[in-house]
């Protein structure tokens, strides 16, 4: 990877900004005192790229993917999606655009138990307004033969690629991935991440994913590197390497 000299797009993505973030800060209230969380965060995403967010526990990561994703709002500065204030909408709006806009992927699946895979996407499209078949979403990430399979019947991995599915299935122009691989060991994280990359390049979906794993960074389009609640770094990756020739 060749380090760049400003954050701006990957060569071959769109160069369209879906997200620009401008001076953002975040501070937690831990009884009368302020913990930072971000210090005063500025960058852009773009229209179909795939991004790494890259740094240790702690660094703000988490944070910054919430922020993006409208699940919370910064203490200061400005988040505007596609021209849309964030840090200024309001719980309503707020809401509406993770309906409409997002999908989220977290490190512990939280599926339905008592529900199908098909029943726990199916869920997320009857709330959509233009979503996929449940039987396409499934296809995507390869486990259209497990639909009828409650969680407790499928492998961490397989109920991992479930909430890929679900993310997706609304079609959302944006995946916001935290630490997706996290509760898995190399061989099925790899599956997992051959499968968000695969619906990446056939949705264009802009996706960014928040790991510690430097390896995985080794896949993106871009790697941050976040530290103590900074960017310390952005990096275009000229040389990708897919998920199957990963070793961690």
């Amino acid at each position: 990877m060749g380090q760049e000299t400003s954050p701006g797009h990957s060569a071959g993505t769109d160069a369209t900004v879906v997200f620009d973030a401008r001076d953002v800060i975040k501070n937690y209230a831990l009884g009368e005192v302020q913990v930072p969380a971000l210090r005063g965060i500025s960058l852009q995403l773009f229209r179909g790229e795939f991004v790494v967010l890259l740094g240790p526990s702690g660094s703000g990561k988490t944070t910054l993917l919430n922020i993006l994703g409208g699940l919370d709002v910064p203490t200061s500065g400005h988040v505007w999606y596609q021209g849309h204030d964030l840090s200024r909408a309001g719980e309503r709006e707020l809401t509406l655009f993770r309906r409409e806009h997002v999908g989220f992927v977290f490190q512990f699946y939280n599926l339905l138990p008592s529900l199908t895979a098909w029943e726990n996407v199916e869920v997320v499209t009857s709330i959509a307004p233009a979503p996929m078949p449940v039987d396409e979403a499934l296809k995507l990430v390869g486990l259209e033969d497990r639909m009828h399979h409650f969680p407790a019947q499928m492998s961490g991995g397989q109920q991992q690629r479930i909430a890929i599915a679900r993310a997706i299935a609304k079609q959302p122009d944006v995946l916001l991935c935290d630490e997706p691989t996290g509760a898995l060991d190399s061989a099925t994280g790899v599956v997992v991440l051959e499968a968000l990359q695969s619906v990446q390049q056939r949705l264009g979906t802009t996706t960014a994913v928040i790991t510690h794993n430097a390896v995985i960074a080794r896949m993106a389009d871009r790697v941050i590197h976040l530290h103590d609640g900074l960017i310390s770094e952005v990096e275009i990756n000229r040389e990708k390497i897919p998920p199957a020739e990963m070793r961690w």
